[in-house]
């Protein structure tokens, strides 16, 4: 399966940081030279727009290659429900739309999400856009779905929701209840040192809830640390549902002796009385601590709302920076194709894989770039390399026509032939907005986890973590 697939413990935390409510989300200054990104952000945001029901749900991608108003796709999941809430919060605290704006459309939202069947406390991963039911039917191709409770899915809509609420108190209360049910434990196997094989201590891919009791499993668990489920862990380890050391189970890299990418290197240490194996993968002569597939945002989607670098700099911080630098080097002086960034997108041809720098990433069958150039992972990379990403994404554009004015930039181009993408996928251009705010606004979509538990239960344990880089 592919990556498309605690809010009442800090309520009062984020009232005391956004006690006027929406006019905190006033416009604010641009920064000096920042009319690109300002642009780039204004049309990326019309894209979410553009792919957002009349129900109020994000659908999961718009085709933009004909001169008519594009349709949502008939799908959408929680991630791209996700991608739009917090879009809407950038919207409205860089001065896009005015505060009013910004709480009709979250309201509705809200609404629509209020009204989606769940299971276990949980969204399902795949909902008709335009009606909210739960799809058993592929609209593309006629194929059959089963519904399927997705562990990072669900974590993208909580992220989503826990924006919103800070952005808007008078939504809290309603999302409160929306995810007063949401337990992380339902994905968790607790760790069993008599049989860490079977009880990792981590959280399950997800359930498909058809069966007796918590359903049927995946037959994996998240075990990779740097990854996008790890805002699955973060969420969980914060609001309490999850031990702490759950955190110390995940692999830094996978343990010696077992199949992957590279031999690591490395040691064992103890922290919080666990037993953990730092290891790092070496790549170019930097070491780093790979990801699963070697994809941007298994990276850095997390570090857009986390703030992973400032809490922990010698050891997230530092591998964030050494893994931007590798794909760098990966499209411009490895295979010389003159332009980077790897990451899961739409085929230019048409359908969807996962693209990516095989050599830092775990899986020994992991993601290769292929020559298709995505560019969220540009995005992705403007804290640790702002002038190199504004330079890819400037060529991408001239060298092939990859920025649309009225929607952004387009999904993914093939450098290798020219081809590019027709489609955005709500999923990219909602990581491409949460970039922009960032870069232009920082910590705007970051003060929902700068408190609670996120600052007394997951800022400590970033800061006992000691890569070994």
């Amino acid at each position: 399966m592919n990556r498309r697939r605690f809010l009442t413990a800090a309520t009062g935390a984020a009232a005391a940081v956004c006690a006027t409510g929406p006019s905190a989300f006033a416009a604010t200054p641009a920064p000096a030279g920042s009319a690109p990104l300002r642009t780039w952000f204004e049309a990326t945001y019309r894209s979410i727009t553009a792919t957002t029901t009349d129900l109020g749900l994000t659908a999961d991608k718009i085709d933009v290659s004909g001169t008519g108003a594009p349709v949502p796709s008939a799908q959408t999941s929680p991630t791209n429900i996700g991608c739009g809430l917090w879009s809407t919060v950038a919207a409205a605290g860089l001065g896009v739309i005015p505060p009013s704006v910004m709480h009709d459309r979250l309201s509705r939202t809200v609404t629509a999400v209020e009204r989606l069947e769940r299971a276990h406390g949980w969204w399902f991963n795949w909902y008709d856009a335009h009606d909210g039911s739960i799809l058993t039917t592929w609209p593309e191709n006629g194929s059959t779905v089963r519904p399927f409770l997705s562990t990072v899915d669900n974590a993208w809509l909580v992220t989503g929701l826990r924006i919103a609420a800070d952005a808007d108190p008078a939504l809290r209360p309603r999302i409160a209840r929306l995810l007063d049910g949401a337990d992380w434990s339902y994905y968790y196997t607790p760790y069993d040192p008599a049989d860490p094989v079977t009880g990792p201590g981590q959280l399950r891919g997800g359930y498909w809830p058809d069966k007796p009791g918590k359903g049927e499993p995946t037959g994996h668990h998240y075990g990779a640390l740097n990854t996008e489920p790890r805002m699955a862990s973060y969420l969980g380890i914060a609001d309490g549902s999850l031990p702490a050391d759950h955190y110390w189970h995940l692999f830094r890299t996978l343990l010696p002796g077992m199949g992957q990418e590279q031999v690591p290197e490395g040691a064992y240490v103890t922290i919080d009385g666990i037993r953990v194996w730092e290891g790092h993968y070496t790549y170019r002569g930097r070491k780093l601590v790979p990801t699963w597939g070697g994809s941007m945002f298994e990276a850095l989607m997390v570090p857009l709302f986390v703030p992973e670098p400032e809490w922990s700099p010698r050891s997230w911080g530092t591998t964030h920076q050494r893994y931007v630098r590798s794909q760098i080097e990966h499209g411009l002086d490895e295979e010389k194709y003159g332009y980077w960034g790897f990451s899961p997108a739409n085929i230019p041809e048409g359908g969807y894989r996962e693209y990516g720098v095989d050599a830092i990433g775990m899986q020994e069958d992991g993601y290769n770039s292929l020559g298709v150039v995505t560019p969220h992972a540009s995005f992705l990379a403007l804290p640790q390399a702002p002038a190199e990403a504004l330079a890819n994404l400037r060529a991408l554009d001239r060298d092939f026509g990859a920025y649309d004015d009225r929607y952004g930039f387009r999904d993914s181009v093939n450098v290798t032939t020219g081809r590019v993408s027709d489609f955005v996928l709500a999923l990219d251009q909602g990581m491409i907005a949460a970039a922009l705010a960032q870069q232009l606004r920082p910590g705007l979509l970051q003060r929902p986890f700068r408190t609670g538990g996120f600052r007394s239960r997951v800022r400590p344990l970033l800061g006992r973590e000691r890569f070994s880089i």
